[in-house]
C-alpha cells in the first residue's frame, strides 16, 4: 500500500486480518487527519471495520491502527500505551514520516 502525505510517499505492509482486508476495499481513500497528542494523526472513517483490539504495550513509529470500530490512526512517534487497537498495517520505512505529517492537521491518501 502507498501512503501519500504532500509530496512524500511511503510504502506500508498491510496486516493479514479481517480489519486490513476490509480497509483495502475502501481504497483509494483520501482523508483529513487530525493531530492528537503530538504523536499521531487520526480520521473517522465513513463505516465500521471489523476489530479485534488488544493492547500492544508499545506503539511504534509507522503503526497504522484502528481505534474503536471506525477511527483510523497513523502514529509518527514510538511510545508506551494503555489503549487497545486493532492493527491494520505498518509503514515499511517510517524515516521522515514525522516530518511529512508535521504538527498540524494533514491530508493523507491511502492506495494500493
Amino acid at each position: 500500500m502507498r501512503i501519500t502525505v504532500g509530496s512524500k510517499v511511503f510504502t506500508a505492509t498491510l496486516s493479514d486480518n479481517a480489519t486490513a482486508t476490509t480497509f483495502k476495499t475502501m481504497l483509494p481513500l483520501t482523508v483529513n487527519m487530525t493531530e492528537l497528542n503530538h504523536n499521531e494523526k487520526y480520521a473517522d472513517l465513513a463505516g465500521d471495520l471489523p476489530r479485534k483490539a488488544s493492547n500492544p504495550g508499545t506503539i511504534h513509529t509507522g503503526d497504522l491502527m484502528l481505534y474503536g470500530t471506525n477511527t483510523l490512526v497513523l502514529f509518527y512517534k514510538t511510545f508506551s500505551t494503555s489503549y487497545s487497537y486493532t492493527r491494520i498495517g505498518k509503514v515499511d520505512d517510517p524515516s521522515g514520516l514525522a516530518d511529512a505529517l508535521g504538527a498540524r492537521n494533514v491530508t493523507v491518501t491511502f492506495e494500493l
